[in-house]
C-alpha cells in the first residue's frame, strides 16, 4: 500500500481544514487507517483510526469532538476533518495503514506498516 497524504496548511485559530490520505491497492477496504501528528522535538502521537469498514473511529481525548475521521473504500481515500483548530494543533500530520485484514486500529506507530509523506498543519494565534 502507498499513501499519499496532503491538504494541510496555515489556519487562524478557530479554523478548519481537511486533511486527505490517498491509497493504492485493491484490499484497501481491509486496512486499518489511522491519523498521527509530529509537532518539533516531540514523539509522533495518534490522533484517531479508523477500522476497514468504516463503523468505527477511536480518538485520542485532546480532539475529541472537534477532529472527525472518515473514509471511502470506493475511492481509496482516508479524511481527517479537523475543526475548532487550536495552536497546539500545529505539527506535521501523517496517516498510516495496517494490514491487510486488521482486527482493531492500532494506537502506536510502530504498529503500522504503510506510511504517508506528511503533511504540515500551521494553526495561528
Amino acid at each position: 500500500v502507498q499513501l499519499q497524504a496532503y491538504g494541510g496548511g496555515l489556519v487562524q485559530a478557530g479554523g478548519s481544514l481537511r486533511l486527505s490520505c490517498a491509497a493504492s491497492g485493491r484490499t484497501f477496504a481491509t486496512y486499518a487507517m489511522g491519523w498521527f501528528r509530529q509537532a518539533p522535538g516531540k514523539e509522533r502521537d495518534f490522533v484517531g483510526g479508523i477500522t476497514g469498514s468504516g463503523s468505527n473511529t477511536y480518538y485520542t481525548d485532546s480532539v475529541k469532538g472537534r477532529f472527525t475521521i472518515s473514509r471511502d473504500n470506493v475511492k481509496n481515500m482516508v479524511y481527517l476533518q479537523m475543526n475548532s483548530l487550536k495552536p497546539g494543533d500545529t505539527a506535521v500530520y501523517y496517516c498510516a495503514a495496517d494490514g491487510p485484514f486488521a482486527v482493531r486500529v492500532p494506537n502506536t506507530p510502530r504498529e503500522y506498516r504503510y506510511w504517508g509523506q506528511g503533511t504540515q498543519v500551521t494553526v495561528s494565534s
